[in-house]
């Protein structure tokens, strides 16, 4: 296979950088000294006293989650007395944040409420005994810690024993597990009644999945799908899409995927639905809107299944397009663009692009001037290592099987200055003569250029070869870079 272009990489400008166990760490965005006067609050800042001994004479960093990342924030030198200050102009987004070690270990985790104003007394030998004051949000994550690890490790010493037990005593168990998964949940409940406005609160809405409802029965059928679209239906309540703070977890984004994986269709329409709609509510988002346009983007530029590319054409068409190109640095910017341009006119569905290329005896063929039920349009360099096993692959299937049905196979060689080679190919495999093999004459590249028309290689998103579409009897586009078997099996599968 040989690439024609490097696959797109889209950096945003406002994007972090994300820290490691070891990472390349940037200048952080505010660096402060040792300050410990609380009196001197700024007024919508921040400012968090911090003791963490044994460290003295350090510098010291905050982090926090950020989608399925970690960044670095803010940094503080300890002096000599093990005692630092972060602070800053700015509050910090809410979310879940940690302190980390001049070698760039996590030390323990904190809630990073709205008030910032508290301090910390911790110790590196110690991590899970740091004492958090001044922050209600962060006594209520404390107890809830402690009351989840001890569950925690009763759940999991249950389960251990559970699978040595049999018989009653193992209905006993099954019993105790649920029971604690139940205080778990309850826990969870008694938080949002109680302090409804509590950031833990919120945390636990963006974690919890809807638990699946029984079958109902309907008209003395049982409803199957209800359960299925209970959980779609509820998978995000309480979630609001334009909160900043969703990305400072390390949940929110796993429980994203995986919505997309189980409850969205593959279909590229269903998809661009519920992007739609989550890019329009997180649109007042300074962090939460531009991350997940860029999820987005980096996952449907290339996507996993065929056809999910008009996916990338929606977002550049209705994002990109219409302003949202501020977020690119001009190399994104560029790139973004042109592989939209490259996909506009091969989707799906859509009419082939039109092709009016020379045969080897130098006369002109139409592609849409081919009456056949399915056309095989192949694009290939006859240099290419993977197309020299491909193409003779393609011609063997022919000759077998699909002459008979009438396909046509148009075959385009994209390198005019190789036709010596791309001729020679040919002769030496005995590839069909029912074939139409053509390529772009230089002057016709070169008068297409001159009219600022676009050449083929953009318009059927030549990248790679071989390059490979499958058209149907009026050459609007069935397939596109499948494998040949696929190809096969598809014109099986379709009506004539």
């Amino acid at each position: 296979m040989r690439f024609l272009m490097l696959s797109v990489l889209i950096l945003i400008q406002w994007q972090v950088v994300f820290a490691q166990q070891k990472p390349p760490i940037k200048k952080a965005s505010t660096v402060t000294k040792s300050n410990l006067s609380a009196n001197k609050a700024v007024l919508g800042g921040r400012e968090i006293a911090i003791t963490l001994t044994p460290l003295k004479n350090c510098t010291i960093y905050l982090g926090s989650y950020f989608g399925k990342g970690m960044t670095l924030v803010d940094s503080t030198r300890l002096d000599q007395n093990s005692k630092g200050l972060f602070k800053g102009p700015n509050k910090l987004t809410t979310g879940i944040y940690f302190v980390v070690s001049p070698t760039y270990t996590i030390q323990f985790e904190l809630l990073m409420d709205q008030q910032q104003r508290f301090s910390i007394q911790a110790d590196t030998s110690a991590k899970e005994s740091a004492i958090i004051k001044g922050s209600p949000d962060n006594d209520l994550f404390k107890s809830y810690a402690s009351f989840s690890n001890e569950k925690g490790r009763a759940l999991q010493q249950l389960k251990l024993a559970l699978q040595a037990a049999n018989g009653l005593e193992a209905d006993k168990i099954r019993g105790s597990i649920a029971n604690t998964e139940k205080e778990i949940k309850q826990y969870q409940v008694d938080i949002h009644k109680k302090h409804p406005n509590s950031l833990l609160s919120a945390l636990f809405y963006i974690m919890q999945r809807p638990e699946l409802p029984p079958v109902p029965i309907v008209k003395g059928k049982p409803d199957s799908a209800y359960p299925y679209q209970y959980v779609k239906q509820h998978y995000w309540d309480n979630v609001l899409f334009n909160e900043d703070r969703l990305l400072r977890t390390p949940f929110f984004e796993p429980k994203l995927d995986e919505y997309f994986k189980y409850y969205v269709s593959a279909d590229p329409d269903s998809i661009i639905s519920e992007v739609k709609q989550m890019l329009l509510m997180a649109k007042t988002g300074k962090e939460i809107y531009p991350y997940l346009l860029t999820k987005f983007t980096n996952k449907y530029i290339n996507p996993e299944f065929m056809g999910q590319d008009k996916v990338f054409v929606y977002l550049f068409e209705n994002f990109y397009a219409k302003g949202d190109t501020v977020l690119l640095n001009p190399a994104s910017r560029k790139s973004i663009t042109e592989r939209a341009y490259s996909l506009m006119a091969n989707q799906i569905g859509q009419q082939a692009p039109v092709l009016n290329l020379t045969d080897t005896s130098g006369k002109k063929v139409g592609l849409y001037n081919i009456n056949a039920p399915f056309t095989i349009v192949t694009f290939w360099d006859p240099n290419c290592g993977h197309c020299k096993e491909e193409i003779p692959r393609y011609d063997s299937i022919y000759k077998a099987k699909w002459k008979a049905k009438g396909v046509a196979v148009y075959s385009v060689n994209i390198y005019e200055n190789e036709n010596n080679a791309w001729k020679k190919f040919i002769v030496d495999n005995k590839l069909s003569a029912d074939w139409y093999q053509v390529y772009q004459t230089k002057e016709d590249k070169l008068a297409e250029e001159k009219a600022g028309l676009p050449n083929y290689r953009q318009l059927y998103d030549i990248f790679k070869t071989p390059t490979v579409y499958l058209l149907d009897d009026k050459k609007r586009i069935l397939a596109k870079q499948l494998s040949l078997e696929q190809f096969d099996a598809l014109m099986d599968t379709k009506k004539r």
